[in-house]
């Protein structure tokens, strides 16, 4: 809880997100707006599942400025366009969680969209995490598609 908001939200200090968009640690970055960057997971609860966030540190969806709400929506959309033509998708889930008792893990929003499994939906129980190598393929199977 913040004294912006009621929402308990996750405490993690040491960004990932920031991290990864610094170039801190590995991770596959699909592309980058001014406002945005959308990464593929290493936990592909969809295939595949991407993640659309802005590029400032942003806790939750209720901080976000106006700017930066359409800057998402816009790319929320062009990744499930990139997701129906590179894969050929009957469905794709969009969800975005805010706070620990929605599911929120790391305090920066983001916004995840997934193609649906071969069953339908997306996984929400445990899933294995993909190597970063694995997710470069994902990458460049949706950009060779645009």
């Amino acid at each position: 809880m913040t004294p912006e908001t009621s929402l308990d939200l996750p405490d993690n200090p040491d960004c990932a997100f920031c991290a990864y968009l610094k170039g801190e640690r590995p991770y596959t970055i699909l592309s980058c707006t001014p406002q945005t960057a959308t990464f593929v997971t290493r936990e592909q609860r969809g295939h595949p599942h991407l993640l659309v966030l802005p590029l400032r540190h942003v806790p939750s969806l209720l901080e976000m400025t106006d700017e930066e709400v359409a800057a998402v929506a816009v790319e929320v959309r062009n990744a499930a366009r990139l997701i129906e033509k590179a894969y050929a998708k009957t469905g794709i889930a969009v969800w975005q969680n805010n706070g620990v008792p929605a599911g929120q893990a790391i305090g920066h929003v983001h916004f995840h969209v997934a193609g649906t499994l071969e069953s339908g939906g997306t996984e929400f129980g445990e899933v294995q995490e993909i190597s970063v190598m694995e997710t470069a393929e994902i990458a460049r199977r949706l950009l060779e598609a645009r």
